[in-house]
């Protein structure tokens, strides 16, 4: 690390964003970029810290100091290959990821941490731009096919994976698009579709062949995939959405945060739309649910126009200091405001929603809520809630979105068909290292094995998963492990 005092020169900087009330009046990526200036010199602030704990921070292992250090000489096709070694996706994982690799940051101890996720994404575009991404594929073939069932980030990334090491892939996908998660359910001002189709044309070049309108289970049996392939990676995702089961449920005017986020990012990519118009100009909407699907939601709230914008937590407001239960160098549970939050959301924390109250026509009028007090431990981790007596109020609305996360993956139809274990929460039982289910051609990866989680996440268990199938049909692997040191190619 040729300037160990770069933290000390250089502040960090972020790319500047379109003004809020410019922003909404469409659905376009509104973040900018770096002029190169300013994209060495964030490289630059890089320290040498001596043990890189970024690299354990990142789920998928990146080789974080030495792109960095790319960046700062202005080594373009270096910085690709370095991060290209760990990451198929930079370009997704630079737009929609949390960065957990920069809350491992060592400046984030005392200081701002380095701007890893900015950094990364202009890695992966200038690579684009100066043709440095080229299809992966060897000429020679393994002769070994390999079915993929969910083209979201865990199965796009086992099918790249596979295909590097010479195996015929087919990608099974229900929806009409590849994509999964990325394509329709985050919405497009965080991540454009050109993005995934650009990467689609890649991997279709790579002899990965996506076969779209297939549900398995309901167009296809599932046996055909264990007859006609020799080995099967499941990574349909957890679809089941966590219901909020009270009083007013039946009422219209209620709907799960993803048939939302899915209608409004076809409707975008205009694509057609089998229900009812979920659009709610004019209307008070409340959100129930805090994460990022909540966040989505507020922001295609706004950009179609809602009269306002409501968000419910059950947690009270986090601090802005780490935790207890959180230190450096975990991701810390402290209080972030989205760029969704800027452009217009009433946050209410220590919320919990009682009933879904109707008007005399029927209709959904507003929700009855109370203030919770919570328990907590000595390390200040949540316990158990009550509620604060007296403090039921209504809260006016007349559309609601239930963002509170997913249960599970759908236990009928594929994972009934394959006859493969669950376990005791209802994801396909699969240990890791291994990624195998309990039928032994058959493997998975990504939140159908452990729940709900991170596009990085994913991303990491399809790679991870590839490199075990590539083992079970050859017997070896030249594909790298992020739990091996050194072995990334």
């Amino acid at each position: 690390m040729p300037n160990p005092t770069g933290f000390k020169e250089f502040s960090r900087e972020l790319p500047p964003k379109a003004a809020p009330e410019e922003r909404v009046a469409h659905n376009r990526e509104f973040v900018g970029t770096y002029s190169e200036g300013q994209l060495t010199q964030q490289a630059a602030r890089c320290m040498d810290c001596g043990i890189p704990f970024c690299h354990a921070g990142c789920p998928l292992g990146n080789i974080i100091p030495e792109f960095n250090d790319a960046v700062r000489e202005e080594k373009w096709e270096d910085a690709y290959q370095i991060l290209s070694a760990t990451n198929n996706f930079p370009e997704f994982t630079g737009r929609i990821c949390p960065a957990p690799c920069e809350a491992a940051c060592v400046l984030s101890i005392h200081s701002a941490p380095v701007a890893i996720e900015e950094i990364e994404k202009h890695i992966i575009e200038i690579a684009f731009l100066k043709g440095y991404v080229q299809p992966t594929a060897p000429i020679l073939k393994s002769g070994k096919t390999v079915a993929v069932v969910g083209s979201g980030p865990a199965g796009l990334a086992a099918a790249a994976q596979l295909a590097k090491a010479g195996h015929s892939v087919t990608v099974f996908e229900r929806d009409d698009q590849p994509g999964g998660l990325l394509r329709y359910g985050i919405p497009d001002f965080k991540l454009d579709k050109w993005v995934i189709d650009r990467r689609i044309q890649l991997l279709e070049d790579d002899g990965i062949v996506f076969r779209c309108n297939t549900e398995i289970g309901r167009d296809l049996p599932g046996a055909e995939l264990t007859r006609g392939f020799d080995a099967v990676v499941l990574a349909g995702g957890a679809s089941v959405p966590r219901d909020l089961r009270i009083p007013g449920r039946e009422l219209p005017g209620i709907y799960f945060a993803m048939d939302y986020l899915t209608q409004h990012n076809r409707r975008v990519s205009e694509l057609p739309i089998d229900h009812e118009p979920l659009v709610f100009t004019g209307q008070d909407v409340v959100v129930i649910g805090s994460g990022d699907t909540g966040s989505d939601c507020v922001g295609t709230a706004n950009r179609q126009g809602a009269r306002s914008v409501t968000q419910f937590a059950l947690m009270h407001r986090p601090g802005a200091e780490r935790p207890a239960h959180t230190p450096w160098p975990q991701e810390p549970h402290i209080f972030r405001s989205s760029s969704s939050h800027e452009e217009g959301c009433q946050r209410y924390w220590g919320i919990n929603t009682k009933a879904f109250l109707a008007d005399e026509a029927g209709q959904l009028r507003a929700l009855l809520v109370s203030d919770v007090t919570w328990e907590t431990d000595v390390l200040g981790r949540r316990l158990r809630f009550e509620d604060v007596p007296n403090s039921d109020r209504e809260i006016p609305c007349q559309r609601v979105l239930l963002a509170l996360g997913f249960t599970g993956p759908r236990a009928d139809g594929l994972l009934t068909e394959l006859g493969v274990a669950l376990d005791e929460h209802g994801h396909v039982r699969a240990a890791e290292p291994a990624y195998q289910t309990t039928r032994p051609s058959v493997f998975v990866a990504g939140d159908m094995r452990r729940g709900q989680s991170l596009v990085v996440w994913a991303i990491s268990e399809g790679r991870e998963a590839a490199r075990e199938v590539d083992v079970f049909l050859m017997g070896k692997t030249a594909l790298p492990s992020k739990n091996a040191v050194g072995m990334f190619a």
